[in-house]
């Protein structure tokens, strides 16, 4: 399981300063095996080490997609909009424990989400590798007020737009553009 001890610290990434929870992650290869070595998320960050972040992409049943703006209070990208939910996988867990534990944590939904595809993800704030699963939820969901500011189901024309014009975090663009790309080549 993930370990218990957080502490947020702050970091200059690029023209942005950033602060990130510190908490635990197993260094992964550039073939996404485990190397058996534990660091701090910051020290990953920084120093640019493969680790791993679990996301979600949720639709409800009548195929609208779940968007969300981070807390103002939230370390790392306030304020920004989401089309993914999630966060860094923990020690001993996997990608879909990861992608599970962060819906509960985020939405207050318990639902095991299908692992769709991984890679190694350069846009966000560092290179991580990032699986990214998919999950049909409920309509009503209670997101955590300290991680989400608002949330809203929107179809695939309101999102294509929203992307345009709204600022989403690196992650949701290139996480849902092979989100796409992946739904298009299995139908």
């Amino acid at each position: 399981m993930p370990s218990t001890g957080r502490r947020e610290v702050a970091l200059s990434v690029g023209s942005a300063r950033v602060c990130v929870v510190d908490e635990q992650v197993e260094r992964v290869d550039d073939q996404d095996r485990v190397l058996g070595v534990v660091v701090s998320r910051r020290q990953a960050i920084l120093e640019g080490l493969l680790h791993r972040v679990a996301v979600t992409v949720c639709r409800d049943a009548r195929g609208r997609i779940l968007v969300h703006r981070r807390s103002e209070q939230l370390s790392r990208f306030p304020g920004l909009y989401e089309v993914v939910v999630g966060g860094a996988v923990g020690v001993g867990e996997s990608y879909e424990q990861a992608a599970a534990r962060e819906l509960a944590e985020e939405l207050g939904i318990h639902v095991l989400p299908s692992l769709l595809f991984t890679f190694i993800n350069r846009s966000g704030l560092s290179p991580h590798w990032l699986g990214v699963h998919e999950a049909v939820v409920p309509d009503t969901v209670v997101p955590d007020p300290v991680e989400v500011a608002w949330h809203g189901w929107l179809t695939g024309p309101e999102l294509r737009s929203a992307l345009l014009e709204w600022r989403f975090t690196p992650d949701s663009h290139e996480a849902f553009s092979r989100y796409l790309a992946f739904r298009t080549a299995q139908s």
